[in-house]
Parts: structure tokens; C-alpha cells; sequence
């Protein structure tokens, strides 16, 4: 048979606990993953069927089956992120594969235009993925919004901090003060996950057994601060450092200090995008810079019409003519009404000329950019000056200068992977 004949022997459906076995085997091939990784991590094949049966349950797996058997396959999570203090419905990808056989005919193509139309219905406007291939990915209009920096420290180069009166509490993966304390965290920094219960599955997923939690308490027996972390082969891996204030972070370094005649050096990953060598007396440490998680704007009108810009005291009318490689319903122009009243938004076909309903004397500023560079701009990854710098889209001088004013600063925090 002919590749360009397969297709037409497929069928499209939505998996269910009963496609729990395929689910497994594809993802098990596609990522590799063997018996040995999975007796690495505690795994053996019962439980690991056991953990994916909640993303069946509560995920959105879209498939192409040859007769019962699965050959492509999709995940969408059903997730939260926080974008400049303004909760956002955000689509998660993973679980993307398909066997090499069925490769080059258009399956994830399909997978993915169908998964980003269900998105748009449940206003998720905006989808998050972590890339296993960053040119994929881009040309599929998703864009890097956030790094990974991971550092290694001799044991006499760690943070000396000043004592604290709070306390440290070693407490279980699931403590109530834990997931609070990651959603009040959550909800004050931009780009953070909002983590339900998936995401939180997710999160553990994948760790041994030796992998402990501890959080700092203040003297109020508040909890303000904790620390995910492993103690082996004389080294201490920090998985995730969270604090609220510095008080909290004085209290957990203080904690890792504690341990110093049980390693090394200290490694440990840091998705606050500030280099850690900067806060150190001896900075001379390896720290390592790497792109992490990737993004793209599924709505383009719903997104700006829930996004956080900065207030302005003029009025300014904005057009965005955005190019998006799979999404038709974004390859238009929006118009962005701004002023210090509130906004207004306007979606017109790509070669319609603008032209005001009513009389006004506000110029409109005019831009020309794909929707990946969009992305990536709206989520602080890089600044409007930098993206039109190195050819990344068209706009004047004064249409860069209003931009610059109206998205807000700072950089995602994201540490989550699924």
C-alpha cells in the first residue's frame, strides 16, 4: 500500500480508559522508555498503567487508530497559568508521538489542528509544551517563553545567610501547606503553572522514592518558603527552591547549609531567569542557561482581550497583523482599541484596509508579526525593541516605543514539566 493511501484506513477518535494498553506502549516507544528506567524509578509495568489511567480520566488524548490498534497520539491538559497577575485557561501539550511507520503523512498535523480548535472552544487562548524539538515546535507556531538554569556550587561556596527565627519541617509529597503555598506563590508570579491535582501527579511523576520536601515555617508558624530535594552520592540536588520573601529563603539555604558534612556540592535547578553566581560572595560557579518551555497564542483575539497590558494616560490604536501557520482564524488583523478608559478589540480580514467607525484623530500603529514572535513578546521572554532588532517583525519607531509602554516587564517562571 501506498503512504498517501494509509491515511484513508485510519480513524480519528478520542482515548478512553479502555486505550489504556496502546496509550502505554506508544509512549513507552516513542520516549524510550524501557524496563530498566522504569525499575530506576520504582516502576514496573501494573503501576505505571495504574499513574496514566487519572490522564485518560481527566486529560483530552486524541488518536488515529489502524483498526484497534493506535498510532498517533496527542494529550491536552486542561491547565492554569498566571501572565502578569491574570489567571489564564491554558491547553498543555504533551504525550505528542507517533510510530516511525506512520511518519510524513499529516497525522500530527491533523492532531494538533484538532487539539487547538477543541482549545479555542474551552478558551484556553493560550497553549503551553515543553519542545522535544524547538525548530518542530516553531514551525507549528509555538515560541520559547522561559530558561532553565542549572548550577553547580562547591560546598564552601554556598550562601552564607544570617539566622532566621522560623523553623524547617520535612513533611510528605501531598502536605496541605505545600500546595497551598505553591498556588499563593503561583498567583504572584508570571508565568507560573497554576498546579490542580494533574499537575501535581505530573509533577511527582517521575522522582524516586529518596526525594524529600521540607518547608520553612516563620515565627508565626506561617509557611513561607520549601524546598524539593535528593541527598546522594554526596551531592544535594535541589529540585525546586520556593520562597515568598527573604526571610524564607535565608531560612532554606540556612537548612542546606545544615547538611554541609553530607556532600560536596550542591546542584539544582533555577527558573527565576536571575543568575545565581550574582548573589554569591565566591561566584565563581558553573551555571548553565538553557531554553525550556515553549508557548503559543491559540486565540489571538481572546488573548489580548484578557491580557494585562500597562495603563497609559493617551489613547493609541494598535494593528497586529499576525501570521499563524496552522490557525485561520488567526491570519487576520486585530485592532487594538487602548485607551485610560480600557480597550477594545476588532478583528478584520487580513486585506481589509483599516479605517475607524468614527471620526478620530488617533494615529493607528501598524505591525507586522508571526504568531510565535507575538507569543514569545507578550510573555516577556524578549522586548518589542530586541525582536525588531534581529528581523523578527515590521514597526516604526513610535509603534516599538507604545509597545515597550504598554507590555508589562518581567520574565515566566516556569518549572513544571508534563
Amino acid at each position: 500500500m501506498k503512504k498517501s493511501q494509509i491515511k484513508q484506513e485510519l480513524t480519528l477518535r478520542q482515548l478512553t480508559t479502555q486505550d489504556i494498553e496502546e496509550f502505554n506502549g506508544l509512549l513507552r516507544y516513542a520516549f524510550q522508555v524501557t524496563q530498566k528506567d522504569l525499575f530506576t524509578f520504582g516502576w514496573n509495568n501494573a503501576a505505571i498503567k495504574q499513574s496514566k489511567y487519572p490522564i485518560l480520566q481527566n486529560a483530552y488524548v486524541l488518536g488515529w487508530f489502524n483498526k484497534e490498534k493506535l498510532v498517533s497520539q496527542i494529550a491536552l491538559y486542561p491547565m492554569q497559568i498566571n501572565i502578569y497577575n491574570t489567571i489564564f485557561e491554558m491547553g498543555g501539550i504533551t504525550g505528542v508521538a507517533t510510530y516511525p511507520e506512520y511518519s510524513g503523512i499529516g497525522l500530527m498535523a491533523d492532531l494538533m489542528k484538532e487539539i487547538l480548535t477543541t482549545m479555542r472552544s474551552n478558551k484556553q487562548s493560550i497553549s503551553c509544551l515543553y519542545p522535544y524539538s524547538i525548530p518542530y515546535y516553531r514551525s507549528r507556531g509555538w515560541e520559547i517563553i522561559s530558561d532553565k538554569m542549572t548550577f553547580n556550587i562547591k560546598d564552601n561556596q554556598t550562601p552564607k545567610v544570617p539566622r532566621v527565627d522560623g523553623m524547617i519541617q520535612r513533611v510528605d509529597c501531598d502536605h496541605k501547606d505545600l500546595i497551598a503555598l505553591h498556588d499563593e506563590f503561583a498567583r504572584k508570579t508570571h508565568g507560573c503553572l497554576i498546579r490542580n491535582k494533574l499537575a501535581w501527579d505530573e509533577y511527582w511523576r517521575w522522582d524516586v522514592e529518596d526525594e524529600m520536601v521540607a518547608i520553612y515555617y516563620d515565627s508565626n508558624d506561617k509557611p513561607t518558603g520549601y524546598i524539593v530535594y535528593l541527598l546522594e552520592d554526596d551531592i544535594f540536588n535541589i529540585k525546586e527552591l520556593v520562597y515568598l520573601n527573604k526571610e524564607a529563603h535565608y531560612g532554606i539555604w540556612g537548612y542546606i547549609n545544615a547538611h554541609q558534612s553530607m556532600f560536596d556540592k550542591v546542584k539544582g535547578a533555577n527558573y527565576s531567569n536571575h543568575n545565581l553566581a550574582f548573589l554569591l560572595e565566591d561566584g565563581h560557579i558553573k551555571e548553565t542557561t538553557q531554553p525550556y518551555i515553549m508557548a503559543r497564542i491559540v486565540d489571538v483575539s481572546q488573548f489580548l482581550s484578557q491580557y494585562p497590558f500597562d495603563s497609559i494616560n493617551f489613547a493609541v490604536i494598535l494593528c497586529f497583523l499576525v501570521y499563524d501557520p496552522l490557525l485561520e482564524w488567526n491570519n487576520k488583523q486585530f485592532i487594538l482599541h487602548y485607551t485610560p478608559n480600557g480597550k477594545h478589540i476588532e478583528t478584520i480580514p487580513k486585506d481589509t484596509h483599516y479605517i475607524p467607525k468614527h471620526n478620530t484623530y488617533i494615529p493607528i500603529h501598524r505591525l507586522n508579526i508571526d504568531i510565535q514572535t507575538l507569543t514569545t513578546m507578550l510573555m516577556g521572554y524578549k522586548r518589542p525593541l530586541y525582536l525588531r532588532q534581529i528581523g523578527r517583525f515590521e514597526a516604526d519607531d513610535m509603534t516599538i516605543n507604545i509597545l515597550e509602554e504598554i507590555i508589562p516587564e518581567g520574565k515566566a517562571y516556569f518549572s513544571d514539566y508534563f
